[in-house]
């Protein structure tokens, strides 16, 4: 299985439908009270790139893709327009965005990462391919840059400083960011006929672990 470093055209992923899924177990005891559980430490995305096709080029489009990445065999990056950036939706990425840790005075590299907030509860979110030219990094309120202090690796999500943090300092992050996945799917089933009445394909992407 390979992954081809290519975003699916962010114009056709634009009005896709998808989002984070979670697998959870739940056993109901005798008594009624639950049990709950999931062997998922993080989420999954998934998507339908179907329901954006607006037209033959549209179609065009999707299918030259897909054949190039041979259904499912090859993963791809996909801009999730719902959630693709450090921080506010309307803002543009700022390097004080996330804390992304601390320096140590002995690490060099770091993986960045987003955090989600709700209540006193919150959840870590690796960031593995931030687009290239978007990342903004910090050291305790001061901007960083990149190929000056840091280098950032658009197919990882690790940065790499010049000389490692100093111990105690807040390493924060800005950024866009795409999804790895993959189609879920090795056919795609077109009506023309059907498709110019108003019905669309089922184009399933889901994200891959990395």
């Amino acid at each position: 299985m390979g992954f081809h470093e290519i975003r699916f055209p962010a114009s056709l992923s634009f009005g896709s439908v998808g989002g984070p899924e979670r697998l959870t177990d739940v056993v109901t005891l005798a008594n009624g009270f639950e049990e709950r559980n999931t062997p998922w430490r993080h989420s999954r995305r998934r998507y339908d790139a179907g329901v954006a096709m607006r037209g033959l080029e549209d179609l065009e489009r999707l299918i030259a893709f897909f054949e190039a990445r041979q259904g499912r065999i090859h993963g791809f990056r996909w801009k999730d327009w719902s959630d693709y950036k450090s921080g506010a939706a309307k803002a543009e990425p700022d390097f004080g965005d996330q804390v992304i840790g601390y320096g140590d005075d002995v690490t060099a590299q770091i993986a960045l990462s987003k955090t989600y907030r709700s209540g006193e509860q919150s959840y870590l979110r690796p960031i593995t391919k931030p687009v290239k030219g978007s990342v903004r990094i910090g050291l305790d309120g001061d901007v960083q840059q990149e190929g000056i202090h840091f280098e950032v690796d658009s197919t990882t999500g690790l940065v790499t400083f010049e000389h490692p943090p100093n111990a105690g300092v807040e390493i924060t992050a800005g950024y866009e960011f795409d999804v790895p996945v993959r189609f879920d799917t090795d056919s795609i089933q077109i009506s023309l006929a059907s498709f110019q009445a108003g019905e669309v394909p089922s184009v399933p992407v889901v994200e891959l672990r990395l």
